[in-house]
């Protein structure tokens, strides 16, 4: 009889899951595929596209998610009441018809299963791939910074300016605008590089997560400083090369790496140097560790 009451008890809970699962996918399938056709036709509103991260950051937090599955098993039925009320503000966000609210009705409501069914635990077990997924949510967060870039806008404009008279062209800088054959090029709060900036940071916590790098405190600093300085570096070369090409009556050229896949190619290249970058970080905080550890053994003995 016991045998008997766990099986059924394991297929009710089954069942429960799998009926969780599919009014997830019922609600939210049709939403995940209109933020990944957007991010990748770019046919999306433009604070939208800053969050194309998502298109490796959501399998990324699936893929974490199956592989805490027999971990997330063995935990205590646990029902914890702020659950029910992150379920509570998740319906009622996806009910509202707001569109950044039935976004973020998202991550509440899986926060809010986990709560439900394992409480504090669950939620701590899950907390990094719940990251993951609000980071690559659309919000309207873009739109709120960007009367803040100008100056960045302006440090990008005047150090472009600055790079390509070295190179024997004649470029003014007024503000955010550069004047190049005849030209004008604007460095808008959209080409301030926060796309990119949020990108490398996301695409950074991944690697330090991946790599266990997370816990410790010194390289997680040190590589999240050194991968903004490259991030807003690459922006003022890129930025560069579009001033170049305009100013130049390339137009194709611009084109390809302002609207096209050239754009996409840059910040993929940027972003494989990040990998190199925590490899060295390791391995130096790793030798600096150890010598620390050789010097008070000798001062011990």
């Amino acid at each position: 009889m016991a045998i008997q009451q766990y099986l059924k008890i394991r297929n009710t809970e089954q069942l429960l899951n799998l009926a969780i699962l599919g009014v997830l996918i019922l609600l939210y399938a049709p939403i995940l595929l209109h933020w990944v056709d957007g991010w990748l036709h770019k046919n999306i509103s433009t604070e939208h596209e800053y969050f194309s991260h998502g298109l490796i950051g959501l399998p990324f937090a699936s893929y974490l998610v199956w592989l805490q599955r027999k971990q997330w098993q063995r935990l205590p039925n646990i029902i914890h009441p702020l659950g029910a009320v992150l379920l509570l503000i998740g319906g009622v966000f996806y009910l509202s018809g707001v569109t950044e609210w039935v976004n973020l009705s998202l991550p509440a409501i899986l926060a809010g299963l986990c709560l439900w069914f394992k409480g504090i635990p669950g939620l701590k077990l899950q907390r990094f791939p719940l990251l993951l997924i609000f980071l690559a949510t659309p919000t309207s967060l873009p739109y709120l910074i960007a009367p803040y870039t100008l100056p960045l806008q302006s440090f990008i404009a005047g150090t472009a300016g600055f790079i390509l008279n070295q190179f024997g062209m004649e470029v003014n800088v007024e503000g955010i605008n550069l004047f190049v054959g005849g030209r004008i090029v604007e460095v808008a709060p959209y080409c301030a590089g926060l796309k990119m900036l949020f990108t490398t940071l996301y695409v950074s916590l991944m690697l330090l997560y991946w790599t266990g790098a997370l816990s410790s405190r010194r390289t997680t600093q040190w590589f999240l400083i050194i991968a903004v300085v490259i991030s807003i570096s690459a922006n003022i070369i890129r930025n560069t090369a579009l001033t170049f090409f305009h100013g130049t009556g390339q137009e194709a050229a611009f084109k390809w790496l302002h609207d096209s896949w050239g754009g996409d190619l840059y910040s993929a290249c940027m972003l494989v140097l990040l990998v190199p970058l925590l490899n060295k970080i390791n391995s130096y905080f790793a030798t600096v560790s150890d010598i620390d550890l050789e010097a008070e053994t000798e001062t011990e003995i």
